[in-house]
């Protein structure tokens, strides 16, 4: 069975449905985690296998299906999501069609006010550090290395644990609020796109500039004058 390039709203319903009731229950993925876990991959400094990345969706172990059939639908259902998810980060904050935008749940009128204990977006920042810790070294390398990353990675650990730390460890941490939890939900397609660019970036063979060597500064110069070189173009 083809696994389709994204998922319409009854596919997305079918595995909402299939995850809370196998995987749930068993300390897998509801579908927001699923989402924020497969965004982290497709962008992730190495490719991780789905042999590596779907026994935690499941809470360690694929459940036993009803036969071939099953199994190959339910598999259709995760191969389009990881496609949802690989087609996303390919597209800034203004271009994203509304088919990829990601998938987690927000109240039906989100521009309300709302209780600031409502934690949107908490699932999706989970599932996502989960992603990460798939391959956690190379991402602490790009960490390291990078402090616009470093700050992504701040206002996703803000979804997650629903503070702000304090710069002194000592002080005690700040609750967000519910407008800005809104704030970086808004901001996840950004994020995911500048972090697919750097990693097309890093994985991109660079060809190195080759030189020609230059001339020894009394040799004939190489474009035929008769002159040494360094009366000619070497001068």
């Amino acid at each position: 069975m083809k696994a389709p390039s994204y998922l319409d709203d009854d596919q997305i319903e079918r595995l909402a449905q299939l995850l809370e009731l196998r995987a749930v229950p068993f300390k897998g993925f509801n579908l927001e985690a699923l989402d924020g876990y497969l965004s982290a991959l497709v962008v992730s400094p190495d490719t991780v296998p789905p042999s590596e990345w779907q026994p935690a969706v499941w809470g360690g172990k694929a459940p036993r299906w009803d036969g071939d059939d099953e199994a190959l639908a339910v598999q259709a259902l995760l191969l389009g999501h990881w496609n949802m998810a690989s087609a996303r980060v390919r597209h800034d904050d203004d271009d994203l069609p509304d088919h990829l935008a990601p998938l987690l749940w927000l109240p039906e009128e989100p521009d309300l006010d709302q209780p600031d204990e409502l934690d949107v977006g908490r699932d999706w920042a989970f599932g996502f550090f989960r992603g990460v810790e798939l391959r956690e070294m190379a991402w602490d390398q790009w960490l390291d290395q990078y402090e616009w990353m470093d700050e992504i990675f701040g206002l996703l650990d803000r979804l997650a644990s629903g503070e702000v730390l304090a710069e002194d460890p000592a002080a005690p941490a700040t609750p967000i609020t519910y407008r800005e939890r809104l704030e970086i939900i808004a901001g996840l397609p950004g994020m995911l796109a500048d972090l697919h660019h750097h990693r097309i970036d890093a994985l991109t063979p660079r060809e190195p500039i080759r030189r020609e060597a230059t001339p020894d500064r009394n040799a004939p110069c190489p474009c035929g004058s008769g002159k040494k070189y360094k009366k000619c173009c070497g001068a």
